[in-house]
This record gives C-alpha cells, sequence and structure tokens, in this order.
C-alpha cells in the first residue's frame, strides 16, 4: 500500500499572508510541518502542494519535494486533487500547511485504519479538559458512535449536557473530544469527494468534512494524545513558538 502525505500550502491566505513562510524558531513554517511528517516511516512519499513560486522554492531549497498548482482552488482539498493527479498512492493523506506541531502519531493515527478495515476517510481527535476551549467556537468538536465514526462536527459544544451545561465534563475531566483538522482518504474516495457539490451543513458550519457526513460517507475518527496550535493570525505563531519552547525544556 502506497501511502503519500500531500501537504496545501496557499500563500495568499486571507488573515495572514504568506503564512507557510513565516518563521518559526528561525525555520519556516513549512519547513516545521514537512519535517514532523516526513519522521513517520509508514509514508512513501510527502509533497507539498502550492500555488506560488516562493514557497515551491523555499520547499526545494531545505530538501522537500514540492509541486506547482493552480492559484483558483477554494479549498486545500482541491489543490491535493490536481497534486495528485500524475501520482501513483492507494492513500493520500492531507496535512494542512498551518500546523507547525504536526508530529508522527498524528500521521500513524490517519493511516492506522486503512489497515484494519474497509475505510475510505479517517480523522484524528483529541479530548477536550478546559472549559474555556470545549466552548471557544474556534475549536472544531465531533462526537462518534460506538464504533468510533463520526456522527457530526460542530464549533459549537457538543455534546450538549442537559443536566449540567455549564460544566458538561466526564468522571475523567474530559468535556468533550476537539477535531483535529487532519484527515486520510482513500485515493477513489478523494476523488468522488471533489466533485460533490458544497454541502447545507458544511456552508452553515464552514466544516468541510460535513459533506462526506451529508453525502452519506463515514468518517472514522481516531483518538491522539497531542493537541496541536495551528497558525491561523500572526499572533498565534509566539504560541506555537511557546510550546515549542516549554516542550524543549522539560
Amino acid at each position: 500500500m502506497k501511502i503519500v502525505a500531500v501537504i496545501p500550502a496557499r500563500y495568499k491566505s486571507t488573515r495572514f499572508k504568506g503564512k507557510p513562510l513565516a518563521p518559526i524558531m528561525g525555520k519556516p513554517m513549512i519547513r516545521h510541518v514537512y519535517e514532523g511528517v516526513a519522521g513517520s516511516s509508514r509514508l512513501s512519499d510527502v509533497i507539498v502542494a502550492t500555488e506560488d513560486e516562493r514557497i515551491y522554492n523555499a520547499c526545494r531549497e531545505f530538501g522537500a519535494k514540492a509541486v506547482m498548482t493552480k492559484d483558483t482552488h477554494q479549498s486545500g482539498t482541491d489543490r491535493i486533487i490536481e497534486a495528485i493527479s500524475e501520482i501513483d498512492a492507494d492513500i493520500i493523506l492531507n496535512i494542512q500547511g498551518d500546523e507547525p506541531l504536526v508530529n508522527e502519531e498524528i500521521v500513524d493515527a490517519l493511516i492506522s485504519p486503512f489497515t484494519a478495515g474497509n475505510i475510505s476517510y479517517s480523522s484524528v481527535m483529541t479530548p477536550i479538559y478546559s472549559s474555556t476551549e470545549f466552548f471557544d467556537p474556534n475549536n472544531v468538536k465531533v462526537v462518534v458512535d460506538k464504533d468510533g465514526f463520526a456522527l457530526y462536527f460542530s464549533r459549537c459544544p457538543i455534546p450538549y449536557d442537559r443536566e449540567n451545561p455549564g460544566n458538561p465534563k466526564d468522571e475523567k475531566g474530559v468535556y468533550g473530544f476537539k477535531h483535529l483538522g487532519f484527515y486520510g482518504y482513500t485515493r477513489n474516495f478523494i476523488e468522488t469527494f471533489g466533485k460533490l457539490p458544497p454541502s447545507f451543513l458544511e456552508k452553515k458550519e464552514m466544516l468541510e468534512q460535513l459533506r462526506a457526513i451529508e453525502n452519506g460517507f463515514r468518517i472514522k475518527m481516531e483518538k491522539v494524545s497531542i493537541s496541536t496550535i495551528p497558525v491561523d493570525v500572526p499572533e498565534d505563531i509566539l504560541r506555537v513558538e511557546n510550546f515549542i519552547t516549554k516542550s524543549y525544556n522539560r
């Protein structure tokens, strides 16, 4: 089974132009992402897909494989579909280019469902131990069925605890599960998914994965211990650097 990780990296971000090249601890963010993914021995290849020559050239300078794609794509998924058009792969991983704390645990968790059964779509989640994080709409929450398949994703706090809505943690101190924006797909699935129009719930929540659920596809969720810090705005760089510094000093 050939498994390829693709990192979509867009220069023209609305809130943070050029963020894949933003320096973190002296290295461009895209290099942190690439090196975090490349640590997995289960991957056949790691590819950066970008619309900008500056990102392409930076990746080549530190030894990463990169491909140029159109600058008209509306999502990272669409960029990935173009990037893999001439690549031989059975499983494709979608690793966002603004996730500098991605690591081997996440990569391996995305891959593991495909080795255990008839799975076409995977993703990851992590326990939420903070009420602030649970009620923050910037953190996407997910609920799953007894077999670990996603039932729903929302920016609202789910599940809703009717008996204790203000402090809905369980006996282990877990409020719920945070969805981390990493995905695994079979080649057939991602190509099918890319042809589906944006769905009603997807547009309401601004969550692309809801398109799959609305169309009857199942997403296998795997638990991971890490909670990453995606970089959405320049202020997030300091949060990531503080996390890395504390990790080094443990």
